[in-house]
């Protein structure tokens, strides 16, 4: 049950947080909100190659005081492999949550006061050709890190979910939505985590807050995800590939507003599962499409190939919980916020040129 007390009144104080995923999209992206904010933040990553680790590098470099130019060689060699970094109240440790005892080294070592875990494995399709990879960190990992927390005496935990829970469910997608029929692996593995949660909540008292992300896009994005796969296809004039015909909506959220949410998600809770979305405003692939073609001046080559089966063919997110709780609502249009995508991209063409899709 939430806790009663004015949303909009919560400012955490200083904290230690540890934020797994670092290096990954939504990961960067919060440590430096948290550091603006006035936290210390040790951030981890395995840095896996799941996809090109050059823009993983990019993000890091960023954190730790560079202008993002610091890559490695290969998009399978990180720049910050094997490393630890610290850069003012940022440290950078490389770390897989899969390894238990390197867990609890790490929390020998640091009195954390929250856990913020945005460490997993992603992509519905990869899911299905390698579930074990996501039993490994999706649930193996985050069940390490509940242990650690349990044993340390850890009493707030912030997950990472995902809208793909919903699949099957009707739209707009509430929290309430029966979602234990997972299509997809990936799927799966999240409603593993959320129970697990659960389960130390109720058995250990941890705090929980479950953040349901709905397709987050903005700079330095996934190359997987469809945003920065179509700029650089359109830009490259490279055929650009469509499963389905287009129609399909994604209730996209960009980036900054999902931060907001998660930082505000600290706050003590009990245990709650939130949407944090675009707000049921969702928006077709064709007409992402168009906004990129109008953002470069070029007109895509699509190359339409049949709808997968384990994607959705649309989201929606009722957001009414999370502006109840945590104070909270999207405020980038996604007209803007692909905008501004578009022209980070734009500005970062030269060594965008050479990542692997």
């Amino acid at each position: 049950m939430a806790l009663a007390k004015d949303p909009s009144s919560f400012t955490p104080s200083p904290r230690t947080i540890l934020l797994t995923g670092v290096a990954g999209f939504i990961g960067s992206h919060t440590a430096r909100a948290l550091l603006a904010a006035g936290h210390r933040v040790v951030g981890v990553d395995n840095l896996n190659t799941y996809y090109d680790v050059r823009l993983k590098d990019y993000r890091l470099d960023l954190l730790l005081g560079g202008d993002g130019s610091r890559l490695g060689p290969s998009p399978t060699d990180s720049a910050f492999a094997g490393i630890e970094e610290v850069h003012g109240a940022f440290t950078f440790k490389a770390l897989e949550v899969e390894d238990s005892a390197a867990v609890n080294r790490l929390f020998a070592d640091y009195r954390f006061d929250a856990v913020i875990n945005l460490a997993a494995r992603a992509g519905v399709r990869y899911s299905v050709e390698h579930p074990e990879l996501y039993a490994s960190t999706n649930v193996s990992g985050s069940v390490n890190l509940l242990q650690a927390m349990s044993k340390s005496g850890v009493n707030k935990y912030v997950l990472a979910s995902s809208s793909s829970l919903y699949a099957g469910a009707p739209a707009p997608f509430v929290e309430t939505h029966n979602v234990n029929r997972p299509l997809s692996p990936y799927a799966a593995s999240k409603l593993a985590a959320e129970a697990m949660a659960y389960s130390f909540h109720h058995l250990h008292g941890i705090d929980v807050s479950v953040l349901r992300y709905f397709t987050v896009y903005g700079p330095a994005s996934r190359p997987d995800m469809s945003p920065l796969r179509f700029l650089k296809w359109i830009d490259e004039g490279t055929p650009l590939t469509l499963y389905g015909d287009g129609s399909q909506t994604r209730d996209f959220t960009h980036v900054d507003d999902i931060v907001a949410g998660t930082v505000a998600a600290l706050r003590p809770l009990g245990y709650e599962v939130i949407n944090l979305g675009g707000g049921n405003t969702p928006m077709s692939i064709r007409r992402l499409i168009a906004l990129f073609e109008e953002a470069l001046g070029k007109r895509a080559i699509i190359d339409q190939q049949p709808f997968h089966g384990g994607d959705m063919q649309d989201t929606a997110a009722d957001v009414s919980k999370a502006e109840r709780l945590l104070g909270w609502a999207p405020t980038v249009k996604p007209e803007d916020g692909f905008r501004r995508m578009a022209e980070w991209y734009q500005a970062n063409r030269s060594w965008l040129r050479g990542i692997r899709l």
